[in-house]
């Protein structure tokens, strides 16, 4: 996960943009992918690092994103009840 802030001109406030790499697992919907992002995290007493999985519906406005292609992905406006992502690049 990487992020930026960036600031408003308008009220002089700071913005977190949100930016996320991960894998496409579904390109069955229209328009829409479901990416996976895995993150690792290490237990407090344990000291055991595991992998923790999410993943996230994202828009893909022209459907050129497959199964197993690697992406960028950034915040946006909410697209529908759970679609609040889209592609911003191939990597």
């Amino acid at each position: 996960m990487a992020e930026e802030k960036v600031k408003n001109k308008e009220n002089n406030k700071e913005k977190v943009i949100r930016k996320f790499s991960g894998v496409v697992v579904s390109d069955k919907m229209d328009k829409t992918i479901v990416v996976k992002v895995d993150r690792t995290a290490t237990h407090a007493k344990y000291k055991k690092s595991f992998v923790i999985s999410n993943s996230y519906k994202v828009h893909d406005e022209k459907n050129e994103h497959k199964e197993g292609d690697k992406v960028w992905f950034v915040q946006c406006r909410p697209l529908s009840k759970g679609k609040r992502w889209r592609v911003i690049s191939k990597s």
